[in-house]
């Protein structure tokens, strides 16, 4: 069996060495270690650092990123078909960050601050009836929230003591009444030498 698993792992990996190219797998995983865990990275530096000129530069980012992903989002299944669909999306958004030619500010500038001037209002009206929902929503339905959060709750307590002790939530709820009744049994023992 163990001949087996090295064998495929074998296959992949030397599949991946003669056709990179032809891998959505690494380019994928370089998508979004360029796309979002350097800039979170460099966002947080920047923050850090207090350096304004920095943040903007990490905010023109997302901004930027942050609207490529709403496009992809609903033409993802369309052109990610296309081949070399993610080796340009890599090469994108290697220039969005490139400081040479600052491509998320030339993309903000050029495309996305006119849109966004032109449709802010409409954008603020449809946020502000959405936020309103929203609000309505969470209002109408504020006990089945406060359940689900309950058992949310309760399901991590019961997982983290699984995970820290190893033992099963209705083991421990048996131990707890074991140990509940030996204190009692106890106590009562105590109250009887007294007298």
């Amino acid at each position: 069996m163990a001949l087996l698993g090295s064998n495929i792992a074998g296959e992949v990996g030397l599949r991946l060495l003669l056709c990179p190219l032809g891998s959505n797998i690494v380019v994928r995983t370089a998508c979004c270690s360029v796309g979002i865990v350097l800039p979170v990275y460099s966002t947080c530096k920047a923050i850090e650092r207090k350096d304004h000129d920095d943040q903007q530069k990490w905010l023109l980012y997302w901004a930027a990123y942050g609207s490529f992903s709403l496009v992809e989002v609903f033409s993802d299944k369309f052109i990610s078909w296309f081949p070399l669909y993610y080796h340009l999306k890599f090469a994108f958004l290697v220039w969005l960050q490139l400081p040479s030619v600052d491509g998320a500010k030339q993309l903000y500038i050029s495309h996305l601050r006119p849109f966004f001037l032109r449709h802010q209002a409409r954008i603020d009206h449809v946020l502000g009836i959405a936020y309103g929902e929203m609000a309505k929503l969470i209002s109408a339905h504020q006990t089945e929230i406060q359940y689900a959060r309950a058992v949310i709750v309760k399901i991590m307590g019961s997982a983290e003591l699984m995970l820290k002790g190893g033992d099963k939530p209705d083991q421990t709820q048996q131990h707890r009444a074991i140990e509940g009744q030996t204190r009692t049994s106890v106590i009562e023992s105590d109250d009887g030498d007294d007298d």
